[in-house]
């Protein structure tokens, strides 16, 4: 009987297992490199996390970009001033390479869960989808390898960045 259940048991995961490798194919969708990028990017995603003062300090710099990846509508609702908008389903090596001139050209990156009190432009997704993860890993995923990430969890009303966009002018 114990013979039997587990080799019902090893034969379910076989199965199991199998199907999951005989998924529909589709060379242009790679799950398991997407879980893989993922977890390597991981810890540099951690340590590449700063401060609202340390992001208005890299933003200074000329050859950095500010990249917004939200939808156009709530960029030019509100954004942080001079950033660049791509909507992250646009993104593609091509489109990026318009604005972003090198791989190695640092890029800080935000997105509407490092604002709160202005749901409008800035509506909060769950915690486990932020804008900036997708963000940060399709970055990495296209070889940019100078991406920081703005950390913290900011009221719009006291936030130190400058803004900019038509729910400026609604006040």
């Amino acid at each position: 009987m114990k013979t039997t259940f587990l080799l019902l048991l090893i034969l379910i995961t076989t199965t199991a297992v199998a199907q999951r490798k005989q998924s529909i194919p589709n060379p242009m969708m790679d799950y398991d490199a997407f879980l893989a990028g993922a977890t390597n990017v991981g810890d540099l995603r951690q340590q590449r996390r700063i401060t609202e003062d340390r992001f208005s300090q890299m933003a200074a710099d000329p050859v950095t970009i500010i990249l917004d990846a939200r939808s156009n509508e709530k960029f030019q609702l509100l954004h942080v001033k001079n950033a660049k908008h791509l909507s992250l389903p646009d993104m593609t090596a091509g489109e990026l390479a318009k604005i972003i001139p090198a791989k190695n050209t640092r890029v800080l990156i935000y997105c509407n869960n490092n604002f709160r009190n202005e749901p409008e432009a800035f509506p909060a997704k769950v915690a486990a989808a932020p804008l900036n993860i997708y963000t940060f890993n399709c970055l990495h995923s296209y070889g940019y390898t100078n991406v920081y990430e703005l950390g913290p969890l900011i009221d719009i009303a006291a936030t130190k960045l400058a803004l900019e966009g038509t729910r400026l002018r609604k006040q």
